[in-house]
């Protein structure tokens, strides 16, 4: 059973825990190495790096992983008492046919669509709060999530501060990620998996797909460490055999999973192929394109709306946990107007930020203009605005080389594979950055420090 009301310490208690000497060495290896520690990694902000990862001690991080997979069993069922299938669900959401692509619109609805999930949790008031969930294969940042806290850890040790306090890197996603795959797709060990990448989607990095691929050999050594033969391949070169099997790096595949979204890929022959090949039940993938209709934001309307109905446990996570949501119509325009300091506006099916409208930074006349244009082209929600606390953390001036304490926001996406925790993507905000946390914005990426339990 989940402790509801679990008494969460400041999200600055863990780091402050450590002895001050032990604080001061590590920024100062931090701020000495930053280079080293997020060299290929994933950012578009040119003037601020972290000088250390963010904290937690092991007793909240695990409360945090329960109360993820609770609620992430919750918003599944939400979806399964009012669909069972994933055209029922689809139709339910108001998403057209074939908007989100690789879909079988006859495939059941199933816990195995609970494969690979990461919500994005901000810390209100010392308490999580569950913003979004993000529910498929595509699950971003857990290379550089894993990559740089490890680096982080390795430093320490080599600067003999792990003789003096107990460090570790939270578990790895990468390698949860493997295990679920070969566990979810049923593969012997030696099988061979195809990695599909977009390369014509907006990410650091894509733009140059020969070293973005090199960047990910670190992957594929720790797939094969897994049990599996790894290749990286853009989507658009996939091909189907003459026994429809999926072709990728010139060899057939034993299974796929992708790193996109099926509802913004770049149109391209080998989209069409993987599509065909799904159809045809030629080729395994993990995890189902329905995953993304689960992860629709409606659902957190639907937890609202089936709250009171709930036993008293879920009943009391859902709204401990979950902001206050509603689906936007033209019903509720006069109210969101009215509460605009409260309130938060989000595309139903979007992610990266995209087309999200804070009230409280955004002007009377502009926020009714923006919910008047999202209630005609539908498929939106309203959220109750979650101001993010601010915790301390150091970072470096890529210019000066100064280092600078400062008090952001910041935001945890702890990844769960398989249903098994494994680790978290920390995005951070830099002196001076506005609220909204995404990669775009320039936001920092980072995993997560675990300390011990206090006390």
């Amino acid at each position: 059973m989940i402790d509801v009301d679990y008494r969460w310490p400041s999200a600055a208690r863990a780091w402050l825990d450590l002895p001050a000497p032990v604080r001061a060495d590590m920024v100062a290896a931090g701020a000495g190495a930053w280079r080293e520690v997020f060299d290929g990694r994933a950012t578009y902000n040119e003037q601020w790096r972290l000088a250390r990862p963010p904290v937690m001690d092991e007793t909240s991080l695990g409360v945090l992983n329960a109360v993820s997979d609770r609620l992430a069993q919750l918003i599944f069922e939400a979806c399964r008492r009012r669909a069972a299938t994933a055209g029922e669900l689809r139709r339910l959401l108001n998403v057209a046919d074939g908007e989100t692509r690789l879909l079988d619109d006859d495939e059941p609805l199933t816990e195995a669509l609970l494969d690979a999930f990461r919500p994005d949790v901000l810390l209100c008031d010392g308490v999580p709060r569950f913003v979004e969930y993000n529910i498929d294969s595509s699950l971003g940042g857990a290379f550089d999530a894993d990559t740089t806290v490890r680096r982080f850890v390795d430093l320490y040790r080599r600067h003999g501060i792990t003789d003096r306090v107990r460090l570790a890197a939270a578990p790895s996603a990468v390698d949860r990620r493997f295990a679920a795959i070969r566990a979810g797709l049923g593969l012997p060990a030696g099988a061979r998996v195809a990695m599909l990448i977009d390369f014509d989607a907006e990410y650091p990095g894509l733009d140059d797909p020969q070293r973005f691929v090199k960047l990910l050999s670190p992957v594929v050594e720790r797939a094969a460490a897994g049990g599996l033969e790894l290749v990286v391949a853009p989507v658009s070169q996939v091909a189907l055999d003459d026994r429809k099997r999926l072709v990728a790096g010139g060899a057939p595949v034993d299974g796929v999973f992708r790193l996109f979204v099926p509802n913004r890929v770049t149109p391209s022959a080998g989209v069409d192929a993987l599509e065909a090949g799904l159809a045809a039940g030629t080729v395994p993938m993990w995890v189902s394109a329905a995953a993304w209709l689960i992860a629709n934001k409606r659902t957190f309307a639907w937890l609202w709306e089936d709250a009171d109905t709930l036993p008293a446990a879920d009943r009391d996570l859902v709204r401990r946990y979950v902001p206050r949501t509603w689906s936007l119509t033209a019903e509720l325009l006069d109210r969101a107007v009215a509460d605009r300091a409260d309130l938060v506006a989000k595309p139903a099916d979007g992610s990266a930020g995209v087309d999200v409208l804070i009230g409280r930074e955004t002007d009377a006349a502009a926020w009714r203009d923006g919910l008047t244009r999202a209630v005609g082209r539908g498929g939106f929600i309203l959220q109750e605005h979650v101001k993010a606390d601010d915790v301390p953390l150091d970072f470096v001036h890529i210019g000066t080389g100064e280092t600078v304490a400062a008090e952001v926001p910041y935001s945890i996406a702890p990844y769960l594979f398989g249903r098994r925790a494994a680790g978290a993507c920390i995005r951070t905000g830099f002196p001076g950055c506005d609220g909204v946390l995404n990669l775009a914005r320039g936001v920092l990426l980072s995993g997560l420090l675990v300390t011990p339990a206090p006390g």
